[in-house]
């Protein structure tokens, strides 16, 4: 497929159908408003977007998902795309309180060209698949990586991984001699899609340059092909974007968070 293409499928199969939205969320459309959400208004991972468009006067829709989350008193991320309508919608969206957070750009492409990565790590580390057990230790590393607070993403793929291996898997990289984790990554099958999604992948100040992330990525690739996924997708950070682009895969687009607190 062509960037232009991989983007068309991406929108098709997984935006327009809310195939980003986890399994134990509450789904809803409101007009043309996607937003997904725990019922739970304590737990986090709300999610809006607006994959058809806002129409010729948004303002009500972003007032009617800012009143809803605030009555909830939810935090919620609206998710954005760089093609996304109205061209203006980050600047609409700050004035109504949301908040925006970094920009990443959504890399896609053909999962088998990342399926012949070696696994290779240095000598005195190894990967290996994240079990239960290793929570402790990712959640630690996550906040170290990221700050405190930051492990409950980590929790959330734990329990999507307890509730289904063939959905999540995840795998890391650790010292032989202690156990520590100094690199952690996930891939999420996308139900009813032919799109698995990379997510993680962060690594250790003292440990990147030395081929950890390529060597997660190959792993993760396998696993989804052996499922039957055919496309990836990443929403990379500026580190990332330039080995994954290097790796043959495309930046089809940017993303960008708005966050608004509840």
């Amino acid at each position: 497929m062509t960037p232009d293409e991989l983007l068309a499928t991406f929108h098709q199969q997984i935006r327009l159908r809310d195939r980003d939205a986890e399994s134990a969320h509450v789904v809803e459309r409101d007009g043309l408003v996607h937003r997904n959400y725990p019922g739970d208004p304590a737990q986090r991972g709300a999610m809006i977007e607006s994959p058809e468009g806002l129409g010729g006067d948004p303002e009500p829709a972003i007032e009617a998902q800012r009143q809803f989350f605030a009555g909830r008193g939810q935090t919620v991320e609206w998710k954005t795309y760089s093609y996304d309508e109205p061209a203006d919608l980050g600047p609409r969206l700050e004035r109504a309180g949301f908040q925006a957070e970094e920009v990443e750009a959504l890399v896609l492409g053909d999962l088998a060209v990342l399926a012949g990565l070696p696994e290779v790590v240095p000598e005195g580390l190894r990967l290996r698949a994240i079990t239960a057990p290793d929570l402790p230790a990712v959640a630690a590393f996550q906040d170290g990586v990221w700050g405190p607070g930051s492990s409950w993403v980590t929790e959330k793929h734990f329990a999507e991984l307890a509730a289904d291996l063939g959905h999540m898997q995840g795998c890391l990289v650790e010292r032989v001699e202690d156990g520590l984790v100094v690199t952690a990554s996930w891939v999420r099958l996308t139900p009813d899609t032919d799109f698995c999604g990379l997510w993680g992948g962060s690594t250790l100040e003292t440990y990147r340059r030395q081929g950890l992330y390529r060597a997660s990525v190959g792993h993760r690739a396998r696993l989804a092909l052996a499922r039957g996924a055919r496309y990836v997708r990443v929403d990379a950070s500026p580190r990332s974007r330039p080995i994954l682009q290097r790796l043959g895969l495309h930046q089809v687009a940017t993303t960008t968070p708005y966050v608004l607190h509840g």
